[in-house]
């Protein structure tokens, strides 16, 4: 089982592909190290991932991630705090500018105003400086830290002192005001998602003790007074009252839960004092389930996000390459002077850090991820969020996703001298072991106990009905696929309305038509999506031709696919798979059960959760937490909002890049504009990726 560490002090993006990639060069087949969380989730030997985590970064501190849950349960990070660096910022930039003064009154190659830029440099500059080292020695040339270090030393050597100091102080002043921006994203982030309980409320005896909600056991009995948070699901076995489920599905509008009724951990209470007993602990619960796959999402990347991880071990070292040849190649062919060159090769280092780039684009998936989660869409990865911005084709099911699954009986129609009630009674005992909705109709419309003794034999038929013995009875209910699979004489094939047609001893004895209703925003999700520029809108149904063709005309549907065997629907995916173009990307949304073969065809699966649904949750890739059609086209524009930041930063930070090493060429860029055009870039990305939450 992959097992999850959290890495306190890992403040640098590129650090984290650079353990991600050292854990995968030592054999683990499955390391992730996720920067926006800032968590390693390993697959093999956990103490060895330790040790290799410890020598590429030093000054991460590697946590068993349940430690950490219990060490700090009231602080919302165990990171040292970025502040702590004002330290050495403040006197550092106080000696600065007494040394920019002093320069005006001795030389500069005087000891005193020498020593006053050295304690300047070293205050800010030590950590650097040590990373510099040990990161060397290790073999890790293409750092930040070496190249900032081989940039202001170089300066220091060509005797350029107050910009040596200036840069550095300037870096490190860019890398705290980044490290507060990122910090500041992650709790965005989080905030979002913030949705557990602090405390339960335990009932003992006639006591109510107060207990953390990772001790409450299955079984146990819990209190939830008005503005408590749910802690754990359960049932409601006492007590009335409206809940905010706001957390869970994006809805603002209250639900009223009553005796009976299942509540979810995450949901706000909001007027009643409820008593419930706990079904699932918290590690099962769904506020935990929710917020492991918002956090592990990143764990699938995008496209673009492995294209920059790739690009960025590249563009580094061949800056660093090119700064190489601008400081050799003119003064050797050209007999121009060294220090010039140098300086100007000096700044291209500066310039080649890459981190602006790894560092906005996952907190740009990051943000989209939870910004989705926030409106009750849980997106499984960011190449989902990626597939959902280009979707062309939405393949919808019908029953349970474009409308509501609560079948009524409408209808009873008899044939060959049944009465109604024979032909219910029969359809009710035969469809007794059933949960399909027309089942449930079916036994509904009876209304009287069923006695399962007469039930002696009972099949499933699968994409036809099923067959049953009741006492001596032989009773088939099903399509009129059923009818013609065994050659049984009717005078109905094609009704309006889903119908179950009923034979008793191979005679037919009519059917009965079940109704069901379209949800209210159905027709508003077609619509949208549409004008989303969404090329086709397609419905898939097991349902008859008649009842297809009606909800079609009804929602706008461009094209239905009607009386389909779960297998017939993965091929009409796979004929849409082999018509479209290039980039193209096919949308399947199912209730998430009985789809479960589509949901994993398709680019992208996407499951009504019936707010928790175990088999939606795992099975799609995104999940709808609260069944409504009109969250898909939200899902789109959130994916292709999230997209264009994506692109907004690439292109800023590799456009800045471009720039500024054109101008260190050319000797028009100094190296404090080189900072800039490394810390300010990468600071200007992330608050531009942090746009998505807003």
């Amino acid at each position: 089982m992959p097992k999850k560490l959290k890495l306190e002090g890992l403040d640098c993006a590129s650090c984290a592909y650079e353990i991600e990639e050292a854990l995968k060069k030592e054999g683990f087949e499955f390391a992730l190290v996720n920067f926006a969380t800032k968590e390693a989730v390993i697959e093999g030997d956990i103490e060895k991932a330790k040790r290799i985590i410890k020598k590429v970064e030093p000054d991460v501190k590697v946590i068993d991630a349940e430690e950490h849950e219990h060490g700090h349960e009231h602080h919302h990070d165990g990171d040292e705090d970025p502040k702590k660096a004002l330290y050495f910022i403040t006197p550092s930039l106080m000696l600065f500018v007494i040394g920019i003064v002093l320069r005006y009154y001795y030389d500069m190659d005087n000891a005193f105003v020498l020593g006053i830029f050295t304690m300047s440099y070293l205050l800010v500059g030590w950590k650097v400086l040590r990373n510099a080292v040990i990161n060397s020695i290790r073999g890790n040339v293409f750092d930040e830290n070496f190249l900032i270090a081989i940039a202001t030393l170089g300066a220091f050597a060509i005797r350029e002192y107050p910009e040596a100091v200036g840069v550095m102080l300037f870096y490190v002043v860019g890398e705290f005001f980044q490290d507060l921006a990122v910090n500041r994203s992650r709790r965005s982030i989080k905030s979002l998602l913030a949705l557990k309980a602090e405390y339960a409320n335990l009932l003992v005896g006639d006591k109510v003790v107060q207990i953390k909600p990772e001790k409450l056991k299955v079984g146990d009995i819990i209190l939830i007074k008005p503005g408590e948070r749910v802690p754990v699901d359960g049932i409601i076995i006492q007590g009335t009252s409206n809940v905010d489920t706001s957390a869970l599905t994006g809805e603002s509008v209250p639900k009223t839960v009553r005796e009976g009724d299942e509540i979810l951990s995450g949901m706000l209470n909001l007027s009643g004092l409820l008593k419930v007993k706990v079904t699932k602990e918290l590690r099962e619960s769904t506020i935990t389930r929710i917020l492991e796959l918002v956090e592990n999402a990143s764990a699938r990347k995008a496209k673009t996000e492995r294209f920059i991880t790739k690009f960025a071990r590249r563009y580094t070292p061949s800056v660093v390459a090119l700064a190489t040849l601008v400081a050799v190649i003119p003064p050797l062919a050209f007999g121009e002077p060294f220090s010039k060159w140098v300086y100007r090769a000096l700044v291209l280092l500066v310039i080649s850090c890459p981190c602006a780039l790894v560092l906005s684009i996952p907190l740009g998936y990051f943000g989209g991820i939870g910004r989705a989660a926030k409106e009750g869409i849980l997106v499984k990865g960011s190449n989902f969020l990626d597939a959902l911005s280009r979707a062309t084709v939405v393949a919808f099911d019908k029953t349970g996703t474009l409308t509501k699954g609560v079948f009524k009986v409408t209808k009873i129609e008899t044939r060959n001298g049944f009465s109604e009630d024979e032909i219910l009674r029969f359809a009710a005992l035969a469809e007794a072991h059933s949960n399909h909705p027309i089942a449930k109709a079916i036994k509904e419309a009876y209304g009287r106990e069923i006695d399962e003794t007469q039930i002696k034999e009972h099949e499933e038929i699968a994409g036809h009905g099923v067959r049953a013995r009741i006492d001596d009875t032989e009773v088939m209910v099903g399509n009129d696929r059923l009818l013609h699979k065994f050659n049984i004489e009717h005078d109905t094939c094609h009704v309006k309305g889903t119908v179950a047609h009923i034979v008793v001893n191979g005679k037919y004895a009519g059917y009965i038509i079940i109704s069901d209703e379209i949800k209210e925003d159905s027709p508003i999700a077609v619509k949208e999506l549409k004008r989303l520029g969404v090329k086709k809108v397609i419905m898939l149904t097991g349902d008859n031709r008649d009842v297809a063709d009606e909800i079609a005309k009804q929602l706008g549907i461009d094209e239905f696919y009607a009386e389909l065997l779960p297998e017939d629907k993965v091929k009409v995916i796979e004929e849409l798979e082999r018509k479209k173009k290039g980039d193209e990307k096919i949308v399947f949304v199912g209730d998430g059960i009985n789809d479960a073969p589509v949901l994993a065809r398709a680019d992208v699966g996407v499951a009504m959760g019936a707010l928790g649904s175990d088999a939606a949750i795992e099975t799609a890739d995104v999940v709808v937490m609260d069944d409504k059609p009109s969250k898909l086209p939200r899902g789109v524009k959130i994916a292709r909002r999230t997209q264009r930041i994506v692109w907004q930063n690439i292109i800023l930070a590799l456009g800045v890049k471009l720039a500024f090493i054109s101008l260190g060429i050319i000797g028009e860029a100094t190296m404090w504009e080189a900072v800039f055009a490394d810390v300010g870039v990468a600071l200007i990305a992330v608050f531009n990726a942090m746009r998505i939450l807003r």
